[in-house]
């Protein structure tokens, strides 16, 4: 598995990037969803927006067209389901801060393994062009390291934000670039003994 499976989409230079993406339980949840938004995260990351088909999605998901737009409606809703960032950032922040740093490696390390994919790494390693790697950091600002920074207690929340999601972005990699390693092996639970003690460290401010 490359670094693009594991990846994402970019934003759209040119297309649209408004619009509402499909919310979580509202769609369908049944055979061939989970394939779709895997086969839209690899289009999406190794193509520009324009150049990606609903037709080449649906042929890398082993599902017809007609299919996803059922679900999904249109490539550009299709596109925000892949790209936001928002259902991964609520699971990830689901935590009291006194626990939030345990509960991010485990978060990120069940997410990774039940979605075959990781929730953030797409911000680091999409193919887009310049203009669409622009506008997915803009939205991983937005959704993912500025709604961390009004949740922490003390000085330079913003500072420590910033270190916490390279934290997670960091691990993410490791785990990906050395795949299949020890990682693989290793338990969630055992790689937040390891990991998380640096994150809290951020998340407390001492």
């Amino acid at each position: 598995m490359t670094i693009a499976d594991e990846t994402g989409a970019t934003e759209p230079a040119t297309g649209p990037v408004t619009g509402r993406p499909e919310q979580p339980g509202e769609a369908e949840q049944g055979t061939g969803r989970d394939a779709i938004l895997r086969a839209a995260r690899r289009a999406f990351a190794l193509r520009p927006y324009a150049d990606v088909t609903m037709r080449g999605i649906a042929a890398d998901a082993g599902v017809s067209p007609s299919l996803i737009v059922k679900r999904f409606g249109s490539k550009e809703h299709l596109f925000n389901t892949v790209a936001d960032f928002g259902p991964a950032a609520d699971e990830l922040f689901a935590a009291e801060p006194g626990a939030l740093g345990r509960h991010l490696v485990l978060t990120v390390v069940r997410m990774r393994r039940e979605q075959r994919g990781d929730p953030l790494l797409r911000v680091v390693f999409s193919l887009g062009n310049d203009d669409e790697r622009t506008l997915l950091r803009e939205r991983f600002r937005r959704q993912v390291t500025d709604r961390l920074a009004a949740s922490l207690p003390g000085p330079d929340a913003e500072l420590r934000a910033e270190l916490i999601a390279g934290q997670l972005l960091g691990l993410g990699a490791t785990l990906s670039l050395h795949r299949p390693g020890a990682g693989d092996r290793a338990t969630p639970e055992r790689l937040a003994e390891l990991y998380a003690p640096a994150l809290q460290r951020l998340v407390d401010g001492a």
